[in-house]
């Protein structure tokens, strides 16, 4: 099946499988933008509410339709009584990336616009969607350390609610900001791993809630969104500045793969990994600990002395949250709840313009084989 114009690529690299106006990532240049937007102008200036509608309506609001989309989303983040009772049952020693899984399918039973696919319908169970991911999580946190789950507040946004629901206190600006920036940092990313699953599976025709389950399940995996994860949990286990070389030379020994560096697309710094190092410093003075800033600085120091590869989004992601005193297991989790927004815009633009995704594989087994009877096989 091979040929000049049809070359296999391992992992699809490079490869373009579709058209979209939603984002895009310049590697060589170390550039993303949403609709046109820059990250660092967004991360700046915008509040996340702002990047889902740009995400999902190709420009940002006015003031009246980010009041409007504030008072769905509001409206929207209570969970149905019915997944609130599933959340209960839910073992509390399940990996949260699974409990969302199973909770975003659930909540499709309970879903008032049911099987209908118009554009209407679909941007409906989008906000229902980005609305209700952090009060999952947050939730089974709270269940699971058997505490009373706090319901979101109306007045309190996305990023605002999230801190919210997770602690149970008033959220502060400092940390309110963190997560909103963070959301809008992780929203989207073109077309990767989580994004293209999503896609694919709208691209059956199957429902917006069965295409972000399958962006869950992608998500989950450490090369994608778990990497952050593994961020943290190898800085617990260097647990000093001093340590880090050694460490990271025992690691290039064994050919271990470091966790938070090295990057598909991008062949200089990862831009949202900027907005995330300062935040992670700022986070550190703020509450009297800079080490996990400083242990991050030196492994980024030591990577690209011997490595050449900048820190990806993950890396710093991983001491900003632990510094606000989030759990390392909700890490990706987070990343869903941003995820979301990007998600959902790709799934309405997949539905508005469809073609089923169908790709070819090109078969290296044997031919030629003959049937052998189940008595002469070996």
């Amino acid at each position: 099946m091979s040929t000049e114009a049809n070359v296999v690529k391992a992992g699809l690299e490079g490869i373009v499988a579709t058209q979209s106006e939603i984002s895009d990532v310049d590697g060589i240049q170390g550039r993303l933008i949403y609709r046109g937007y820059d990250i660092h102008d967004l991360a700046e200036h915008a509040t996340f509410e702002e990047v889902i509608y740009l995400l999902w309506n190709g420009d940002l609001p006015n003031k009246n339709q980010l009041d409007e989309l504030k008072r769905r989303l509001a409206a929207d983040a209570a969970l149905p009584a019915e997944v609130a009772t599933l959340l209960k049952r839910i073992p509390r020693s399940a990996n949260p990336m699974d409990m969302l899984r199973t909770a975003v399918s659930a909540l499709s039973f309970y879903d008032p616009d049911g099987p209908e696919m118009s554009r209407d319908a679909n941007t409906r169970k989008a906000a229902r969607l980005v609305a209700r991911f952090p009060t999952i999580v947050t939730t089974f946190h709270r269940l699971r350390n058997g505490l009373e789950p706090v319901q979101p507040r109306p007045d309190l946004s996305v990023a605002a609610n999230f801190v919210y629901t997770l602690f149970g206190k008033d959220p502060d600006d400092i940390a309110t900001r963190t997560m909103d920036v963070a959301f809008v940092l992780h929203a989207d990313h073109e077309l990767n791993a989580s994004t293209f699953s999503a896609r694919v599976t709208a691209a059956t025709l199957s429902d917006i809630y069965s295409a972000i389950v399958s962006a869950i399940g992608t998500l989950k995996g450490p090369l994608h969104g778990g990497a952050n994860e593994g961020v943290i949990k190898n800085l617990l286990e260097i647990g000093s500045v001093d340590n880090i070389e050694p460490w990271l030379k025992d690691q290039f020994a064994r050919k271990a793969k470091i966790m938070g560096f090295g990057h598909r697309v991008y062949r200089t710094e990862d831009p949202r990994a900027t907005h995330l190092r300062d935040m992670s410093r700022l986070l550190g003075d703020r509450v009297g600990n800079t080490l996990w800033y400083q242990m991050s600085r030196k492994m980024e120091e030591v990577m690209m002395r011997e490595k050449h590869l900048n820190p990806n989004v993950d890396f710093y992601s991983a001491s900003t949250y632990y510094t606000l005193g989030i759990p390392t297991d909700l890490f990706t989790p987070i990343f869903a709840c941003s995820r979301i927004s990007g998600w959902t815009a790709h799934v309405l633009e997949q539905f508005a313009n469809n073609r089923l995704i169908r790709p070819r594989a090109e078969y290296v087994g044997p031919r030629g084989r003959k049937w052998v009877p189940i008595s002469d096989r070996d």
